[in-house]
């Protein structure tokens, strides 16, 4: 569909979606959190931060559980561009009852709609972007690419309405990003007429009908030794999926309830001017645009030693270890601050270091599993990685709630030496893991 060195536009108009979705989500997420402990006076609910937290767990835990269902409709059922627009106006409807919440009952009911809405949208938006490019190996690119348009949306949402919340209040900022969700709906049914023909059809309906027959009967023959091995390698990695994305999750509860809020323990002022607790946020989506390309830049000029890149293994236990630098970080801000407000510093220099190892974790995902999934048990796979970060969603608030009967420094020094110890593990299992996802070579014997 596309031209030589030209991605189609129909790329651009799943990109741009992706942009206002993630404006809405991203802003939605500090929103809520930080709408739940505000006072009732201020225009909040006014509860706890540990039942806070765990509400928020909700949502992140809960979109990504649902797109298995969207997945399944998209396949089987509807066209995929017909879902991405009803996910939208689901997820606008979500943000119309944060305009009007005033419980936590509406607010629960906000995140059913938002995680509704996320299954509709966000898995079949990437799977119509894989099939407007007749090159697989544009592929790379395209998401990558695609992946920037994401942080873009995400940097430029918190950006925005953590301005616009201390001027119009959270009521009037979920009606703005209700607004975005729906003109985005309106901006992709626009853009049906640069999709072709991609999605109109469920994606199992459209496959051709001999692919299919080689495909059942593939299923038939036992899974090889390597198979086996790498089916292993998937769940173990997942293991060590569930501890980032929990630590990483974790990481903004402080943020805006320790740090943050009205008795914070940072100073978030600069001059007259208060920082938004939501430009966390926003440095971390700044930080993934910025870091993309240094990242590739390094990888890359690693690959051209002798011995080599590191490993995909090494390089997410280095993520896993500046997860818990990054918690070092905390410890040691209020460790140094004594009884007065730690500086700003500290908090920017835990969000640098949290995105890189963010950034340097990353390659663990869906390319892992996409690569060394037995192609017959690709879904399944698929799903035990969606499982492991649905249940780290599910967990962090939970974790946060408990530290909160702990000392902060003592407990997020815990917290680290977790990480730390878990890098260093997964450093050492780096051969035996390439062992188990690697084909064993072929001698040949020379006669």
């Amino acid at each position: 569909m596309e031209k030589a060195g030209k991605k189609p536009f129909g790329f651009y108009v799943c990109s741009m979606a992706f942009v206002l979705e993630r404006f809405s989500f991203y802003s939605a997420k500090w929103l809520i959190a930080v709408f739940l402990v505000a006072k009732i006076a201020d225009g909040g609910l006014g509860i706890e931060p540990g039942d806070a937290a765990k509400m928020t767990a909700n949502l992140v835990a809960f979109t990504y559980l649902a797109p298995i269902i969207g997945g399944y409709l998209s396949d089987k059922v509807f066209g995929a561009r017909y879902l991405v627009p009803i996910g939208m106006i689901l997820m606008g409807a979500g943000y119309l009852v944060g305009w009007q919440a005033n419980s936590t009952g509406m607010v629960n009911l906000m995140i059913i709609l938002l995680s509704l809405g996320t299954g509709l949208f966000k898995c079949q938006t990437n799977a119509i972007t894989g099939r407007l490019f007749d090159d697989p190996g544009e592929l790379d690119g395209a998401f990558s690419t695609q992946y920037s348009f994401v942080n873009v949306g995400a940097f430029l949402g918190t950006t925005i309405i953590g301005l616009l919340v201390g001027f119009k209040g959270y009521s009037f900022c979920f009606l703005v990003i209700a607004i975005v969700m729906f003109v985005n709906a309106i901006f992709f049914i626009y853009g049906w007429r640069f999709l072709g023909d991609t999605g109109k059809k469920p994606f199992k309906i459209a496959e051709n009908k001999e692919e299919k027959k080689v495909e059942v009967k593939e299923e038939k023959v036992p899974l090889t030794t390597i198979e086996k091995k790498r089916i292993g390698a998937i769940v173990l990695v997942s293991i060590f999926s569930i501890i980032f994305w929990v630590l990483w999750y974790l990481a903004y509860m402080p943020v805006y309830y320790y740090w943050g809020g009205d008795n914070g323990a940072a100073n978030w002022m600069i001059g007259n001017f208060t920082i938004p607790t939501a430009w966390f946020d926003s440095l971390n989506a700044f930080m993934c645009i910025a870091l993309g390309p240094v990242l590739g830049k390094l990888w890359s000029t690693l690959a051209k030693r002798p011995k080599g890149d590191l490993s995909m293994f090494k390089k997410t236990s280095l993520g896993m270890m500046l997860m818990g630098l990054s918690y070092v970080i905390f410890a040691l801000a209020d460790i140094s601050r004594g009884n007065n407000l730690a500086p700003i510093a500290w908090i920017i220099a835990m969000g640098v270091v949290l995105s890189t190892g963010e950034m340097v974790f990353s390659p663990l995902g869906n390319s892992f599993i996409a690569k060394f999934s037995p192609p017959r048990l690709l879904t399944g796979m698929m799903s035990i990685w969606v499982l492991a970060v649905f249940f780290a969603g599910k967990s962090y608030g939970y974790l946060y709630a408990y530290t909160l009967k702990f000392d902060f420094a003592k407990a997020y020094l815990v917290i680290a030496a977790i990480a730390i110890v878990a890098g260093i593990i997964l450093w050492g299992l780096d051969k035996k893991l390439n062992s188990l996802v690697e084909e064993e070579e072929e001698v040949e014997v020379i006669a």
